[in-house]
């Protein structure tokens, strides 16, 4: 029955605010700079957005003796550097004529583009959907991930294993890292410790990932009856509960490690060695 106190929705508003939603007159009760955080992780997302595209297309400047920027590695074209023991696998012949790190990016980028965090961040940063906790977003409606494009967001899982391999590649050009300019074993530089410590942050992050939990152990239900899975289910929640420092963690440390590269290929300076 109308008392004729029922808040009514203001006239000529979208969002929230149409005739189909909830009739809630305040766009929001916070006080606090709540638009800080998405327009931070906007402009973080958008900074390594712009970086990534540009070292992309550039295709020069990747390789510096023993360091091959994460960017482009494996290299899958012919029109790659020769790297001496490094990942040249030339499965797409002389016909490529574009930068070789479209052929891997596609990768690494759909795991972080479907992952649960980014997720987040960029639904809040870039769609304001919703903007922030209890602020009112812009669309007329909400369908969630049901719908194109927003339902292929489910072939994260299958992303996790593309990252698997790409993580495991990324390894061994660590391990090679291990050499000087003539290809020598036995030696550290400072490029050294960049991409072992990327590469440490690359694996926390990607098994961290709410698929690898699930894989794990998530359709286990004695688990008592696998303890071996039971203690990585652990340990890989453990990791889980620092997903998002992991994601940003990890996104700066391979922007790094890529411009790392690119100032020794460019000839900015040389790789100091300490032994």
């Amino acid at each position: 029955m109308a008392t004729g106190t029922e808040p009514t929705s203001p006239t000529g508003t979208t969002g929230v605010h149409t005739p189909s939603r909830a009739a809630i007159p305040a766009r929001h009760l916070r006080t606090d700079r709540w638009w800080l955080a998405p327009a931070g992780t906007a402009a973080g997302l958008l900074a390594f957005i712009v970086y990534s595209t540009w070292r992309a297309f550039a295709n020069a400047d990747y390789y510096s003796a023993p360091y091959v920027s994460p960017f482009y590695s494996p290299c899958l074209a012919e029109n790659c550097h020769t790297m001496r023991g490094g990942p040249n696998w030339e499965i797409f012949g002389s016909w490529w004529s574009l930068s070789p790190a479209l052929l891997i990016l596609i990768f690494p980028l759909g795991f972080r583009l479907t992952c649960y965090y980014y997720r987040k961040a960029y639904y809040r940063g870039f769609w304001a959907s919703p903007p922030a906790c209890a602020v009112a977003e812009p669309h007329k409606k909400y369908t969630g991930e049901t719908r194109f494009p927003l339902i292929l967001q489910n072939i994260h899982r299958y992303f996790f294993y593309f990252a698997v391999l790409v993580a495991g590649v990324l390894t061994y050009d660590t391990v090679l890292t291990f050499r000087d300019e003539h290809y020598a074993w036995g030696h550290m530089g400072l490029g050294s410790l960049v991409f072992l410590a990327n590469i440490v942050l690359i694996w926390a992050y990607t098994l961290s990932c709410h698929s690898c939990r699930h894989i794990v152990g998530g359709r286990l239900r004695h688990f008592s009856k696998h303890p071996v899975r039971y203690r990585l289910w652990g340990w890989i929640g453990k990791l889980n509960e620092r997903h998002m420092l992991l994601a940003w963690s990890s996104l700066i440390s391979v922007a790094l490690a890529d411009f790392y590269v690119f100032l020794l290929a460019s000839g900015a300076f040389a790789d100091p060695r300490f032994f």
